[in-house]
This record gives C-alpha cells, sequence and structure tokens, in this order.
C-alpha cells in the first residue's frame, strides 16, 4: 500500500499519505484476507461492505482497489484532478464506496445501518466492517452508534481504530492509551481487541476471532503511528495532510522497496457467499386509494403513520425508523403493522440519520426516518452527506411550527424548510390534509434522493378527495373565481386558515385565490405567477416558518419582479 505512494506523492496537492500510511497493514489485512467481495463487482450485493469513516485517508481505499485490480494504477496520479472521480474524499460515484465520508464521526452510524439491514431484513452473511479515525472518536455521532450497535447485537459489524496518536493540528486526547479505548469500547457493550496494528498476524487472528463472536460487535483497536514507514516523518507532528517533499521521496520510496519480502505476489480476496438476491426496484404503491371523506378531521402526522403502515403492507422493502417519539410521529402505527421493520433508534437524532442512510445503501431498503422536524437541525450534517452519499432516505417531521403552542419555542420547527430547500437533491413536501399526506408517503418512496415531509400536530379538515391526484411540483388551486383580488398561499396549517379567510371575505363580497403549493421544492411558480397575475400582482403567503425562507424567497427575484408588487404575511 505505501508503495503506491511513489505514482500518488508526486503531486504537490496531494494530501494526507501520512493518515494513509498508518492504515497499511489494516486495509491489507482486511481487504485480502477477511474481507469477501467480488473484486470486479464492488457494488454486488453478497459482498461485505466496508466504510471509510477517516475519508481523508482516501488514497489508502484507492490503493487497495488497484491492489484488487478494478482501479487502474495508472489512473492513481490523476488522484484529486477535476476530471478524476479519485476525489480528495470517497463519494459514491466510485462503485466501491457506499457512502460519502470525509465530515468525521458519520462512518460507523451508516455501517450500522448496513449491519443492520444484513442482520435483520437481508438475513445474509455479508458483514460490515467500518475504519474510524482516533481523532473522530471525539464525535459524540459516534458513541451513538457504538450504542446503537451494542443494544441490537450486531454481531455482523466490524470497527477498526486506527489509533495512530496525532490529530490534524495536535495529538489526539488519548494518544497511545490503549488501555482507555479498550475500557470505552468494551463499557459501550462491544468485544474488543487491543492490537499492534502494523503485525499482520496478529491483524488476521484479530480479524478471525471476531467472525466467530455472537451477538456482539467487535471494535479492533490497533495502535498504529502516523506516517508508519515513512522516513523522518514517521510519527511527526505536523505532517497531517501535507505531502512527501520531493527531496524526502526517493529516500522514502528506497526505504519502503527495501522492505519487501515477497515481490510483485498477486493479492486475491475471498469470495462472498451467493446468499441474497437483488433487491426489487419496482414502483411501490398504496394498495388502495386514501380512506377518507371530505371534512373528515385529522392531523396530518397521524394520516402518516397510518399511510406509512399501508405502504409497508404493499412492500417489504418499505422500514420505518424513529427517535423515540414514535407515539406523536405514529411511527407506531407502523410498527404494530410491520414490527419486524422497525427500529429504535432512541433519541439519538444524528445516528437515527446515519442508520437510515446506510439501511437505504445498494437499494435493500426504502427507508422512513422520523422524529419531530425541529430536531432534524442536530443532524443537519449527516443529512448532507446524505445528499452527497446519493442516497434515498425519506424524513418525516412532525410538529412543525407554532401551532404547537403551549409545547414552547424548543419544540417548534421554524426553520426546518429553509434547512431542508438548501440541501440540492432534496424534495420538500408540505401537506395539508390526510389526502394529500398518503399521496406524500407514496410518492417519497418512489422519488431519488433526500425528501422530507413536513407534518402538523392539530387536527384538520380534509379537502381532497380519495381520488385527487397529486405530482411533484405541481400545486393545487383550492379556491378562485373571476373576480379574485389577491393570491394566497398556505401550506399545511396555514391553507386551512387561508380557506377560513376566504370565507370570511367571500361573505363580505369580496373574492380571493387560494393555493395549496403540496411540494415546497420543487415549488410550482408557473401556477402561482398564473394567478399572481390575474390578481394584478397581490400575493399574500402565510407561513408557518421564520421569515428567512418558504414561499416567498421560493421564488426567483425574476419570478417575482414578473408580476409587480408583492405582499407577504409571515405567521410567527
Amino acid at each position: 500500500m505505501r508503495l503506491q505512494l511513489r505514482v500518488i506523492s508526486q503531486h504537490e496537492d496531494t494530501c494526507h499519505p501520512t493518515s494513509c500510511c498508518s492504515a497499511a497493514e489494516l486495509m491489507s489485512v482486511l481487504f485480502f484476507n477477511a474481507m469477501r467481495y467480488k473484486a470486479d463487482d464492488p457494488r454486488n450485493q453478497c459482498n461485505d461492505r466496508f466504510v471509510l469513516s477517516k475519508g481523508h485517508a482516501a488514497p489508502v481505499l484507492y490503493a487497495v482497489w488497484a491492489e484488487a485490480g478494478f482501479v487502474k494504477e495508472s489512473d492513481l496520479i490523476n488522484l484529486r484532478k477535476i476530471d478524476c472521480d479519485l476525489e480528495g474524499h470517497p463519494t459514491p460515484k466510485l462503485e466501491f464506496v457506499d457512502v460519502a465520508t470525509g465530515s468525521l464521526g458519520q462512518g460507523l452510524g451508516a455501517a450500522c445501518g448496513m449491519a443492520y439491514t444484513g442482520k435483520y431484513f437481508d438475513k445474509s452473511s455479508y458483514r460490515v466492517y467500518c475504519m474510524m479515525g482516533d481523532g473522530e472518536c471525539s464525535e459524540g455521532s459516534v458513541w451513538e452508534a457504538m450504542a446503537f450497535a451494542s443494544y441490537y447485537k450486531l454481531d455482523n459489524l466490524v470497527a477498526i481504530m486506527d489509533v495512530n496518536r496525532l490529530g490534524q493540528s495536535q495529538a489526539a486526547p488519548l494518544q497511545h492509551d490503549m488501555e482507555v479505548y479498550r475500557k470505552r469500547c468494551e463499557a459501550f457493550g462491544w468485544n474488543t481487541y487491543v492490537v499492534d496494528g502494523h503485525d499482520v498476524e496478529e491483524l488476521c487472528k484479530a480479524f478471525w476471532q471476531a467472525q466467530q463472536v455472537k451477538d456482539k460487535p467487535t471494535c479492533i483497536v490497533a495502535k498504529t503511528f502516523k506516517g508508519r514507514g515513512l522516513k523522518n516523518i514517521e510519527d511527526q507532528d505536523n505532517w497531517h495532510g501535507k505531502p512527501i517533499p520531493k527531496d524526502k521521496l526517493d529516500d522514502v520510496l528506497k526505504d519502503l522497496q527495501s522492505r519487501i519480502q515477497v515481490p510483485n505476489k498477486t493479492l486475491c480476496p475471498h469470495l462472498p457467499n451467493e446468499d441474497l438476491a437483488p433487491a426489487d426496484l419496482s414502483p411501490i404503491s398504496l394498495p388502495s386509494p386514501p380512506e377518507y371523506k371530505k371534512g373528515d378531521k385529522m392531523s396530518t402526522r397521524r394520516a402518516y403513520g397510518i399511510a406509512l403502515a399501508r405502504l409497508g403492507q404493499a412492500s417489504k422493502r418499505v422500514v420505518a425508523l424513529d427517535g423515540d417519539t414514535k407515539n406523536s410521529t405514529f411511527s407506531e402505527l407502523f410498527k404494530k403493522s410491520c414490527p419486524d421493520r422497525y427500529i429504535e433508534c432512541f433519541i439519538a437524532e444524528q445516528n437515527m440519520v446515519g442508520v437510515a442512510i446506510g439501511c437505504a445503501t445498494r437499494d435493500r431498503t426504502v427507508a422512513f426516518a422520523s422524529t419531530f422536524a425541529a430536531f432534524f437541525s442536530r443532524a443537519y450534517d449527516q443529512i448532507r452527506m446524505g445528499a452527497i452519499s446519493q442516497s434515498n432516505v425519506n424524513l418525516v417531521g412532525s410538529h412543525c411550527g407554532v401551532s404547537i403552542g403551549e409545547d414552547g419555542p424548543s419544540q417548534m420547527a421554524l426553520e426546518d424548510l429553509a434547512m431542508f430547500r438548501a440541501i440540492p437533491t432534496c424534495t420538500v413536501f408540505y401537506p395539508s390534509d390526510a389526502v394529500s399526506t398518503e399521496r406524500a408517503v407514496e410518492l417519497s418512496a418512489n422519488t431519488k434522493g433526500i425528501c422530507f415531509i413536513r407534518t402538523s400536530r392539530p387536527d384538520t379538515a380534509v379537502i381532497y378527495s380519495p381520488d385527487e391526484k397529486f405530482e411533484l411540483g405541481i400545486a393545487k388551486v383550492v379556491c378562485e373565481s373571476d373576480s379574485d383580488v389577491a393570491t394566497v398561499i398556505g401550506a399545511g396549517v396555514t391553507l386551512h386558515e387561508a380557506l377560513a379567510a376566504h370565507k370570511i371575505l367571500q361573505s363580505e363580497g369580496k373574492n380571493i385565490c387560494v393555493i395549496d403549493p403540496f411540494t415546497i421544492k420543487p415549488l410550482d411558480a408557473a401556477t402561482i405567477l398564473s394567478h399572481a397575475r390575474k390578481t394584478g400582482g397581490h400575493v399574500i403567503t402565510v407561513e408557518d416558518h421564520y421569515k428567512e425562507d418558504f414561499q416567498q424567497t421560493s421564488l426567483s427575484p425574476s419570478e417575482y419582479s414578473s408580476f409587480g408588487a408583492v405582499t407577504g404575511f409571515e405567521m410567527f
């Protein structure tokens, strides 16, 4: 592995060779002794999975796949160039990468989702390995994942801590206090081996022992040295993210070359067990139209739970996760209907999102994760990385806006629409009644990328018939006439306030057009602009969200200017 640096380190902008060198033996033993996979088919469903949580060590991942024969050694020279998929941190543009990493502390959560899926959903023999750096173990999300894995007895999961002592700017907190690492891992319920991370025989033994363990995940805590094998660089501070200087490169490579005992040896990985069928990627549909009548009263959060349970009956790929709010989000209805496909993640939202991303890899599941919409803000980095991972995950946030009233501001989601709209690949649903909620759930199950469904706590009237059709980016004009004086846009509870205002104004001889956007992203600008022009450019948005984002800012300045002045009303 280290000799691949002879190619990589010729470029001044190539970073992190020292972080790669500490993991060289770990990666070699893992990929050519412990793991089972088809080197020519990295995304084969039966392959063991690997997550490089210390994503800055991407070059060693590329090097191992070059040794396996999937990456051309000549391609390594283009590492980090704009026209090369071998980026500075790995992304799923590469077939051998399931989740993007680089924002530290997130890999183990995704690995937990993969391992949970393998053990409980797929019931397959594939195993999941996750390599972490010691520096990232200061992240709380790592320990959320550690608690999750032991609680669910994920004995098909192996975490590898590359304890190379040095962080980015100084030594990691525990440096080489291996016994503290051992005690912490064991305290979280993990089977733990402390090993010399540069001793191949010891590593082979530890990985083999991990395969024999039942009902516990295993953590291999490996004592390593940053820059191992790099003369005058090994275990020295201030080398993080720096290439090997050209005046040192020849000496380093000669030293490495002299250590090779069996030159030109061909390494072949073990093949996986063929015990898993490809995922059924056919569209998922509700088994029947929603069973509601106009005028019925139901909260959209309850309608979500009902729809999810019905969707789960229609497809075994549908799974649900929650953060100990299932009796508020109503995901408990799915749990009652499909108990074997419900994952309780407890109050650990960062890990819940990471697990959902892991569950959805290789299209093994269609995952819905729910909690209060406000609490997704804690997991925003996981959501952001999920989008970079090209993940198809559905996130459902309840108790949005000020309509939760007496519970107070800590529970009110007033930033969530801005947050999710900022995610490039995210579709944002804001259903206003039970029927549109069911259709939002069905559509999100079949929509690529991150989906966010915003649900409300209060009971509201059903305004759509069960056979009403809904589409992404197509708004519903709920009320209109030839004499409308203004266009009013509302969603969720504010749509019902707009409809109440419509009735009052109608009794006074005035008419307004009321629009339900259904999706905030994509927003149906064409319908809004068309009716805005009809009402002389008089547009009112009724919003249960902070003014920094929602319907008004969902239109571009050019779209605003096309129909003139706008009156905005923000509901706080």
